[in-house]
């Protein structure tokens, strides 16, 4: 890849000393989830890991991110950035890291990123590479679309992204731009680190002879962050289609080869979990065939590399996807598999959140006793906290969603009441712990007027119902609409009760999908 002007310089990145010295005798796991605990301290969602750390550490990261920023100085009050190690965020983003052309930069530093006509800012993000194509070494300016989402109103816009800098206008923008825009579009502004097209990089880095580097996989990993992120806060609907633009991207750079083994596994790893979320929101927008052969692309693709980690949340996905399909002894036996698969990756809270997808296969089944057990087991194994062996996709798996997928399993075995009071929980926790994830709390609020409505009370039903329509503006997610028609139904006997005839009258105003 050619690399731009001020990502040239041979000099080797200055090692963050103070950043190191303020660890202490922790080691880069324990303070990664030092500072993961900090950041929930005060509402941020970072995703840091020993690999962050220690490309601080060795001074690839010279300025954090915003919301980074927030956590730090929360950690070590009465301390500035530099007090910490970093450099001023000047010199490592837009003109200001054009002008400083004396300063060391790495293989891992910010560069700026180009255009014909405007300048995007770059910290520590995974965007640190130019948006030059990399078919050769002539760069063709453009302009770099960056997936960041929208900010609910009266937020810190650059709170809601963990990984964005960008101002509010900036990232609405480009938000629009992913749930409307064409699928090249979207190709390259889910890969925009480093300008990825559809196959042209791949097919390119090939004919020239050599593979796909360290900075095409960081653009896939990033990808599969930045869906995630928009499917929490908007859900799947809008953004099922585009995201199988990065998907194809990501396979083909796979076909194209890397330069290194230690490359190879990460591009296995981000092209297999980049299926997954993919397949995710396609399940998520009823598309469930579509899913299906997503996860056994992953699958297949844990397979090939073995990636046992990769495999467990194939397997996990497939589990959930069986039960919602009608196939409830697949996901028993899909929820098993993942389990044996991850059986030594140390996560407990992966363990539990399998044993509940097998708990969901007994309770389709029918077997009261076997979700019970899976049940109980999924409770013990959460209550031993979470760990750095948990894996980063599992950021919304907590109690609400315990609470939720509890509920799930008592309402498929018909106890209404029961169910019922853990959609409440979950709904309510969720409000109080993860308001980001707005998908989320639609889907346990949908689960709970559902539950209501079948447990003989309209009226507590109709306003939960309520509370969900006043969220579909912001969510887009075709799971929970069809819980709210099946709810409305359920209701339609009891449109003479309190309430009710106003939740039905606004459902039915929804305009349908075509």
């Amino acid at each position: 890849m050619a690399s731009s002007p001020v990502a040239s310089s041979t000099q080797s990145p200055r090692p963050n000393l103070a950043f190191r010295q303020l660890r202490g005798q922790r080691s880069p796991g324990e303070f990664a989830a030092a500072v993961r605990r900090a950041a929930r301290e005060i509402g941020e969602r970072v995703s840091c890991d020993a690999r962050y750390v220690g490309r601080v550490e060795a001074g690839d990261i010279r300025c954090p991110n915003y919301a980074y920023e927030r956590v730090f100085l929360h950690m070590f009050p009465g301390r500035t950035l530099a007090d910490l190690g970093f450099a001023p965020r000047a010199q490592v983003r837009g003109r200001g890291a054009r002008a400083d052309t004396g300063a060391p930069h790495g293989p891992g530093t910010p560069r700026s990123t180009r255009s014909t006509r405007s300048t995007t800012d770059t910290t520590d993000t995974p965007d640190t590479s130019d948006t030059s194509g990399i078919t050769g070494t002539t760069k063709t300016p453009h302009t770099t679309i960056h997936l960041y989402e929208s900010h609910p109103s009266g937020s810190d816009p650059r709170a809601c992204d963990p990984y964005a800098i960008q101002t509010h206008e900036e990232s609405d923008v480009r938000r629009r731009a992913f749930m409307t825009g064409s699928t090249a579009t979207v190709a390259t502004a889910s890969l925009g680190p480093v300008g990825l097209a559809l196959s042209g990089p791949a097919e390119a880095a090939a004919r020239r002879g050599r593979g796909i580097g360290e900075a095409e996989v960081d653009a896939v990993e990033e990808a599969v962050r930045k869906i995630r992120l928009l499917d929490d806060r908007h859900g799947a609907d809008g953004l099922y289609r585009r995201a199988a633009a990065p998907l194809r991207t990501a396979y083909a750079l796979l076909d194209a080869g890397t330069t290194r083994q230690s490359t190879s596994d990460r591009l296995h790893a981000g092209a297999g979990e980049l299926a997954i979320s993919v397949g995710w929101l396609a399940h998520d927008s009823g598309r469930l065939d579509d899913a299906r052969s997503h996860y056994a692309e992953a699958l297949a693709t844990a397979r090939v590399s073995s990636d046992s980690a990769l495999e467990a949340h194939a397997f996990c996905n497939t589990a959930f996807l069986a039960r919602d399909a009608g196939r409830p002894r697949e996901a028993v036996r899909a929820a098993q598999a993942a389990t044996s698969a991850a059986r030594h990756g140390g996560s407990h809270r992966l363990l539990s959140l399998l044993a509940l997808r097998e708990a969901g296969g007994w309770a389709g089944l029918g077997d009261r006793a076997g979700c019970e057990q899976s049940l109980a087991r999924a409770h013990a194994l959460f209550d031993r906290g979470p760990s750095d062996a948990d894996p980063e996709w599992m950021s919304f798996y907590g109690p609400a969603e315990l609470e939720g997928l509890e509920a799930q399993c008592w309402s498929a075995l018909g106890e209404w009441e029961r169910a019922a009071r853990h959609a409440r929980r979950a709904a309510a926790t969720a409000c109080a712990q993860t308001p980001q994830f707005t998908r989320n709390i639609a889907l346990y609020t949908a689960e709970l007027a559902d539950d209501l409505a079948r447990a003989g009370r309209p009226d507590e039903a109709a306003t939960a119902g309520l509370r969900v329509l006043a969220l579909l503006d912001e969510v887009q997610s075709s799971r929970v609409q069809s819980m709210l028609a099946t709810t409305a139904r359920v209701l339609l006997p009891h449109r003479r009760a309190s309430g009710v005839g106003g939740f039905l009258e606004r459902h039915a105003a929804l305009p349908r999908a075509v």
